[in-house]
């Protein structure tokens, strides 16, 4: 007989006993299912097991739910100005909509605040072990996996259980991308990567080099030019950015309508384009390098206020960096700066280090799976990975979806398994589609979705899986 915790969560460690293949002893968790992480992923996978009848053990190694989106969690990529670049009703989990009175981009506090009423409006917290960091995942036999875990910063015995199923949403905004440059390792001035951005009096009264042309570089590089001396904002080629308000309505509004329409992408690049000229007007009039690429063709870029103030000129635009001098920065045009700050916003790559990287068919050790749908992987039945997208709109519809997948495949596996078998053949033969049009080759795009695609092909396995 299995007891509970304080908490009402039944102990791992009074469970079954079994033992791994070194012979340490196992807590048996029979048909529970284990999720790795309690941020927006996890939250929604946590749910949608438990609603399609499955115990389920959450691990999460922080103190509290949010993820990435909990700014007092070590790994959070957030700032004090943060909010999200998808509006608010392409952002909800569909079965629990954000407040009406709610702006269309909400700030990353009340973001929190959503995630933190929908653990307590769908009892999640109980199934949840804070503090508890995942520190291996190993398959054994019969498609069950054992989890090591231990109290997080390494404290405390490790605790093994074995699982009938793992969902991995350990987010992949937390591991930062950091370049390489000649002569950085002798630079006087102070380097950061932009996960250790929190707030603007970082940047007050300095001189600043931003590099980088994601939402997260320019937005730093907007709020430099309202706090620095000066702001300079390298980048590698030129982009398209989109305000975050076309005709009167937040643009992926307007960008869904003709997504749902089957307006053709040349169609709809057109139209962007057309927009832009009638707005902005050719952006390297502002000393900003013409894109080498179509609209579309990279992840977007929701900023409002950068080209307002480069046409300021609180923002002076530069290329790329070639090499570091112990007191100046060298640019790709031989021209010299002299910041006292560079802020890297160069992005992050996904990290498992939890499990072997050939699970996931990464034999290179790159952090890039081949999965099917961006979720999963051939060989592995009851192993799914939550979240691991970077969608054109919000996320958390998407991770909703794909855990109501995973729970459909698991209930499959138990009540219809040749359809569990039907599915698990086409995870082989689909692993690796891509859901987007032509993007830019880069690590930045290797989880690159169009949302309204990606929506069809999930709902597509939905209905092969269930046979209507």
């Amino acid at each position: 007989m299995s007891t509970s915790t304080d908490h009402g969560r039944p102990d791992p460690e009074a469970t079954s006993p079994a033992a791994n293949s070194d012979g340490r002893p196992v807590s048996d968790r029979g048909d529970t299912v284990c999720v790795i992480g309690a941020g927006a992923s996890g939250l929604t996978a946590i749910k949608n097991l438990r609603e399609h009848g499955f115990g389920v053990d959450c691990y999460e190694r922080e103190t509290g739910v949010g993820g990435a989106w909990n700014w007092r969690h070590d790994r959070s990529p957030v700032y004090a100005s943060t909010h999200l670049i998808s509006s608010k009703p392409f952002t909800q989990f569909p079965d629990f909509p954000m407040p009406d009175s709610w702006p269309d981009y909400p700030h990353h506090g009340q973001v929190l605040s959503y995630f933190e009423r929908y653990a307590d409006h769908f009892d999640l917290r109980s199934h949840i072990w804070f503090g508890t960091e995942v520190i291996r995942v190993q398959p054994v036999e019969g498609d069950r996996w054992d989890v090591t875990t231990r109290s997080t910063g390494g404290y405390g015995p490790e605790r093994t259980a074995r699982y009938a199923a793992v969902v991995i949403a350990n987010g992949h905004n937390w591991s930062p991308k950091l370049p390489r440059y000649e002569g950085l390792e002798q630079f006087r001035g102070e380097v950061m990567h932009a996960s250790s951005y929190k707030d603007p009096a970082q940047l007050r009264g300095k001189r600043v080099l931003v590099v980088g042309a994601g939402n997260t570089g320019c937005d730093i590089a907007v709020e430099a030019a309202q706090q620095a001396s000066r702001c300079w904002h390298s980048t590698r080629r030129g982009y398209w950015y989109a305000p975050k308000y076309v005709l009167g309505r937040p643009a992926d509004q307007v960008n869904d309508t003709l997504l749902a329409l089957r307006v053709p992408l040349r169609v709809r690049q057109w139209l962007y384009h057309w927009t832009l000229r009638l707005t902005v007007g050719d952006l390297t009039r502002f000393g900003l390098p013409k894109p080498d690429h179509r609209v579309y063709e990279t992840h977007p870029i929701a900023n409002s206020q950068l080209v307002y103030y480069v046409g300021h000129g609180g923002i002076g635009p530069v290329p790329d960096v070639a090499r570091f001098h112990p007191y100046a920065v060298e640019l790709a045009d031989g021209r010299e700066i002299d910041p006292e700050v560079v802020v890297f916003a160069t992005g992050y790559l996904p990290r498992f280090e939890f499990l072997d990287a050939s699970v996931f068919g990464d034999s290179a050790g790159a952090g890039r799976p081949t999965l099917w749908l961006n979720a999963f992987t051939p060989g592995h039945p009851t192993l799914a990975v939550a979240g691991l997208l970077q969608p054109d709109s919000g996320l958390f519809t998407l991770s909703h979806w794909q855990t109501v997948l995973f729970a459909r495949l698991l209930r499959a596996r138990r009540d219809r398994p040749e359809r569990a078998a039907a599915f698990a053949s086409r995870v082989r033969e689909r692993a690796g589609e891509r859901y987007s049009g032509p993007v830019k080759e880069s690590s930045r795009h290797w989880f690159e979705v169009g949302h309204a695609d990606y929506l069809r092909a999930v709902q597509r396995a939905l209905t092969e899986l269930e046979g209507k």
